[in-house]
This record gives structure tokens, sequence and C-alpha cells, in this order.
């Protein structure tokens, strides 16, 4: 059996500290990887004068899997997102975003346990048609959904559900006022939902499903939409969780898959040994999952749940007074 490649961009700001802690869990659980490091965002740009260098691409193709930490794009330079670059490049159509809930946290809500699975590369974010006049009082972009593309996200959605026991795919859209675009989606999703007699397929229309998940979590199960609004829902469960530091995600193309924390790079936090890793650790239990090494997910998750519940070393947003490196000793301690 040969030994599986993992290309590993440890990102900016906090993304060295958290990705290093989660890499020895791995280690620890015995994956058995061999890791490729890559470079991306600002660390890339000031050592190879680009974002995202072509030697990175061409690690991720390689691969075929990527575990990365956050990333820092300029804000209002002209750059290009280095996500929906990632995206776009390994027509990664699938964001796949769990949010679950943990003992020992302090969030709002107990029993949380919903996917958003969000459409990665159309929608408002494919960056079609973006132009601003040339004095700058108009601004226009285009929103482009294919039959395909929904096609695509639904039935990822569904399978999604079946092999994880799920009972309820909800499709949230805005068919009543964007009838072209969400009509279009919508109704791809309900000629999609009719192949699932034994799943229970609903429709939101997006605002109503904002209040929805405030009020009365508990009744979603797995959400399916397009980009911006999958965007906003899945920051919102995480909201439902503790934030975003409880919240991983998974990009999912054909053949090639990225797995990341979802949260920011921190930099005013960064090399002081304050982050917390469990966001990019719960990634990592996406990717073993996803590389069909359930026994070895499923141990990484028992620890880190034993140690947020336990309150066992945890650092201060899980109301602790610990830092990275404790709290990473107390997962591995109990691995």
């Amino acid at each position: 059996m040969t030994q599986q490649r993992i290309t590993v961009i440890r990102g900016d700001g906090i993304g060295p500290d958290i990705i290093d802690a989660t890499l020895k869990i791995l280690d620890k659980v015995g994956c058995n990887f061999t890791y490729d490091f890559a470079d991306a965002g600002l660390v890339a740009l000031e050592k190879h004068g680009e974002l995202l260098p072509q030697e990175t691409l061409d690690l991720i193709a390689k691969n075929k899997i990527a575990l990365k930490g956050p990333l820092t794009t300029p804000v209002g330079e002209g750059f290009t997102s280095i996500n929906v670059s990632l995206r776009k490049q390994f027509k990664l159509y699938a964001n796949l975003r769990p949010v679950i809930s943990f003992k020992g946290t302090k969030a709002r809500y107990e029993d949380i346990d919903i996917i958003t699975v969000r459409e990665n590369t159309q929608g408002m974010y494919s960056g079609l048609g973006q132009v601003v006049s040339e004095d700058g009082t108009e601004a226009e972009a285009i929103s482009k959904i294919t039959r395909d593309g929904a096609e695509k996200i639904v039935t990822f959605a569904y399978e999604l559900a079946r092999r994880e026991g799920r009972k309820k795919v909800t499709a949230v859209h805005k068919a009543n006022i964007l009838k072209s675009t969400s009509g279009l989606f919508l109704k791809v999703a309900r000629e999609v939902g009719e192949r699932y007699p034994d799943i229970e397929s609903t429709e939101m229309i997006v605002d109503n499903t904002c209040m929805q998940l405030v009020m009365n979590p508990h009744q979603f199960d797995v959400i399916v939409t397009t980009n911006l609004f999958g965007d906003i829902i899945s920051d919102l469960c995480a909201g439902l969780v503790g934030g975003l530091g409880m919240a991983p995600g998974a990009n999912i193309g054909e053949d090639c898959a990225i797995f990341e924390a979802v949260h920011g790079s921190a930099p005013d936090i960064a090399g002081k040994n304050l982050a917390n890793p469990t966001s990019v650790i719960l990634a990592a239990i996406q990717m073993l999952e996803y590389l069909k090494m359930a026994d070895k997910a499923e141990k990484v998750r028992s620890a880190l749940k034993d140690v947020i519940e336990s309150g066992d070393r945890t650092t201060r947003d899980l109301g602790g007074e610990h830092g990275t490196t404790e709290f990473t000793q107390a997962v591995l301690e109990r691995l």
C-alpha cells in the first residue's frame, strides 16, 4: 500500500500554529502520511511574489488532497480571493460545512448537528461581469446558475444524507424574487429530491431560513444551497455551536479535495500560543473520513470532544486559560 501524500498549506497568521498542532495529532493517531509543504497567501507573496504560486498548484494537483490553514487575501488591492481561485482551479464544486455541538463551549444551543452543502463555483461568487463605471457611481456583477451545476450539488447533498443516515434535505433559495437563477436551482432541487423517496425533501426561502436557524435550529438536518447563500448560512450555523473556531470546511471535486479551517488568520494573536486549533482538527477529521479512515477519524473526534467537555487545558475562547500547545497536548494524551 502506497503512503498517502498530503499537500499542506500552513497559511498566514495563526495558520502555522494550528496546522502544526493538527499534524502532530494525525501522526499520533497513526496516519503515516507524507506531508508536502506548499506556500499560499501573504507568506507566498513575500517569498514568491504571488499569492498562489504555480508550484503550490502543481503539488495539489499531484497529491489530490490538501490540508490548509487560513489564508489572507489583501483587501481592496485587486487580488482575487485565493480560496475562490483554488475552488475554480480544481473544480471543487461542493463546499461541505458541518457543525456539531460540543459540551463545554460557550454556544447558545445544545445538540446541534447540521450540515450545509454549498455550491462552490457558480452564483454571485463566479466573478462574472464585474464592472464598475468610470465615474464610480454604478457597479454590476453577474450571477450564473447552470442546470448541471445545480444538479451536481443537490445530488451530492442527497447522496451525503443517504450515506450518513440523515432524514431531511432542505433546499434554500430566493426563487420568489430571483426567478431566473434561484428559480432554476429550486426547480432542479425538486427534480432531484423526487429520486430520493427515502429522504424528506423541504424547501425554504433564504431569509426565512436565517430566522428559523436562530429560532429553531433543530428542525434542520442537511441544507443545500447556492454559493452566496451557503456562505452566509454556514457562518450562521457556526455561530450556533460557538463560532468559526468550531467549524471546519471541505472543498470537494471529482478527484481532488481541500480541507480547511474556515476562520480568518487572526494576525493579532499569531505566534502567541493563543489560537484554538479545533477548526482545522475538525477539517482533518473530514479529510480522514474522505480517505475512508473512519476509525482514525473517530479516535481524533473522541479525544477532541473529551478535552473540550472536560475543560482540560482549553483555550480562552473555550473558557480556559491555556494555549495552543497545551490544548494540543491534552488531545495527544488521549490518543
